[in-house]
């Protein structure tokens, strides 16, 4: 096989630190995308993120590590395949199997979407095998229509799925919602916590007051499941439905420095990046969230 046709990692590693059986880490590229409703181009997400990533490096400034050292290595799986028939529950199933057989291997295992259907699998693996344990949801969507458009396993209902198995939701970075999300919110007193009330700093008057008010609404285990129009679209603006009122890199990489120096983050999915051609920051800045919080995971 060329170098061309072979298999792209994490970080482009070569197999030394990209084997599965040493790796702690392991990542599931997942390029799923049946049921976006705006823009669509979510199913090359995950190839972007992997080739951009390609071009970071290695070490962190900040945690003064090579981070793949950290988790002694990042294993890259083959791309998920969704066959025409694999659509909904049965995509949802694939994931919930592919995810559980690395966590019943020991591996922290990071889902790359994808739309956003992708989370519901993936969180819900971890639900499984993790007592105690919170699904901490940033997005700018509340994602908790019970169906949209017919589809009950729409990327619009995601947390409502997730919600029927697994009650303790944490939602951050909320900025669009139809009324019966709002109230199905106050119904079920769901930990939501609005864009508009963490700018206009409801939960204290520091910057980052808001970090203490999350973490605390917490259990000790969370899975993260990061749509990434929770970031502002003018940082990243290759989404399917972006909303104006998002989050900075600055305040997004200090908030999930301080979530895993506080809670014990298991497993994590990035969703909903919808690559723009000629336009390659997008994909690079993922990729290097993905790093990041990888490094924040392993340090402790």
């Amino acid at each position: 096989m060329s170098s061309h046709d072979s298999p792209i990692t994490f970080l482009g590693l070569e197999e030394q630190w990209s084997g599965l059986d040493r790796s702690q880490a392991a990542i599931i590229p997942a390029p799923y995308e049946h049921t976006t409703s705006y823009g669509k181009g979510a199913a090359l997400g995950p190839k972007a993120i992997l080739e951009a990533s390609c071009s970071l490096e290695l070490y962190d400034e900040e945690l003064d590590r090579e981070i793949y050292r950290l988790s002694n290595g990042i294993a890259t799986l083959p791309p998920l395949q969704f066959s025409d028939k694999c659509r909904d529950a049965d995509a949802v199933e694939l994931i919930f199997n592919s995810v559980s057989g690395l966590i019943n291997r020991g591996k922290k295992v990071v889902c790359i979407g994808g739309e956003h259907t992708i989370a519901i699998g993936a969180s819900l693996a971890h639900s499984q095998s993790y007592h105690d344990l919170s699904i901490l949801q940033l997005d700018a969507h509340s994602d908790l229509r019970d169906e949209y458009e017919g589809n009950r396993y729409s990327h619009a209902s995601t947390m409502s799925r997730i919600y029927e198995k697994h009650e303790h939701i944490v939602q951050v970075g909320i900025r669009s919602q139809c009324r019966e999300e709002a109230d199905f919110i106050k119904q079920k007193k769901i930990n939501t916590f609005y864009a508009f009330d963490i700018k206009g700093r409801r939960y204290g008057s520091g910057q980052y007051a808001w970090h203490d008010a999350v973490i605390d609404a917490l259990k000790q285990n969370v899975y993260l499941t990061f749509d990434c129009d929770f970031f502002d679209p003018s940082l990243i603006p290759a989404l399917g439905t972006p909303e104006p009122g998002g989050f900075g890199w600055d305040e997004t990489i200090a908030f999930l420095r301080k979530l895993t120096l506080h809670r014990n983050v298991v497993g994590f999915d990035v969703n909903e990046l919808a690559p723009v051609p000629h336009l390659i920051h997008p994909q690079f800045t993922i990729a290097k969230l993905i790093h990041k919080l990888i490094g924040y995971m392993f340090i402790k």
